[in-house]
């Protein structure tokens, strides 16, 4: 008796087996750590720069001063060492400029300052400060911007408007002249040291010690 198998794939369940491969993913993170190296500060350089100009400037009042001193009776330096603050610039045409400016403007505004005290003291003969000044300050400005202008020296105008103001409010009465044509004589005497320090030490010779004093460090 023989049996008969029937393969009916309709009828018979499908097995189906299924295999998972888990992948694991692996995520390697590198952590790169930069190491500086210590760094030095650099000191800060100082903030005021001493430069030639300065020490040229300081050198001139103080020769001023000394001169003075040395005069018997110790003269007043005041005009001289303003003279040679003016006279100084950075090279010997600005110092020309600079020094002009204030020894012009002295003689300029000197001379004005002089005559007009000298009707002021027609009037008042004290020489005391009066209403009858406003009219002489305001003609002597007038008469110090025009003249300055007319010689083409407009930078006379602050300097000699400074002496103006000085003799007619500032002056006594009895020495007045003196005492304008001194003040005139300082500041030239500033303005000239002045010219002289700046001739004898000029920026391009003091560069020139620097280079060489820098190089043999």
């Amino acid at each position: 008796m023989s049996e008969n198998y029937d393969f009916d794939p309709a009828s018979m369940d499908s097995v189906v087996t299924t295999e998972t491969t888990e992948t694991t993913v692996t995520t390697v993170t590198t952590v790169t750590t930069v190491t500086s190296a210590p760094t030095t500060t650099q000191p800060k350089p100082f903030p005021v720069h001493i430069g030639m100009r300065n020490i040229k400037t300081a050198a001139a009042a103080l020769i001023c001063a000394v001169i003075y001193y040395l005069i018997p009776g110790h003269r007043n330096p005041t005009f001289a060492c303003i003279g040679a603050v003016f006279g100084m610039g950075g090279d010997m045409g600005q110092s020309r400029l600079s020094g002009g400016n204030r020894f012009f403007g002295t003689i300029i505004g000197g001379l004005i300052g002089m005559g007009l005290f000298s009707l002021h003291i027609i009037f008042q003969p004290d020489g005391a400060f009066s209403p009858l000044m406003f009219l002489w300050v305001f003609i002597g400005v007038v008469l110090l911007i025009l003249i300055s202008t007319l010689v083409k020296w407009p930078g006379a105008i602050q300097p000699g408007g400074v002496m103006l103001c000085i003799i007619l409010f500032n002056t006594p009465v009895e020495r007045y002249i003196p005492y304008s044509i001194n003040r005139i004589v300082d500041t030239g005497i500033g303005v000239i040291i002045a010219l002289i320090i700046n001739r004898l030490l000029p920026t391009e010779r003091w560069l020139k010690i620097k280079a060489k004093f820098i190089k043999k460090r």
